[in-house]
């Protein structure tokens, strides 16, 4: 009874995954770091949805990406 499944992704993927996690959390901390009125800071408004952006980036590449030696 207990069929093991295989897990969708690879752990290569799983580690890429938590980088982009990573990323995400970076750039709201940073938007939260801002002292000008409002967020309306260079952190708040280019360097914060920088690092934002860059770890969507690296989830699509994770989710997309495939091993060259997958065991099937």
């Amino acid at each position: 009874m207990s069929d093991k499944k295989p897990l969708l992704f690879s752990k290569t993927n799983y580690t890429i995954m938590l980088a982009g996690i990573a990323l995400i959390m970076i750039g709201f901390i940073t938007m939260t770091m801002e002292t000008a009125q409002y967020g309306f800071g260079p952190m708040g408004l280019t360097i914060g949805p920088g690092f934002i952006m860059a770890g969507f980036l690296v989830e699509i590449y994770a989710i997309l990406h495939k091993d060259k030696a997958q065991p099937e």
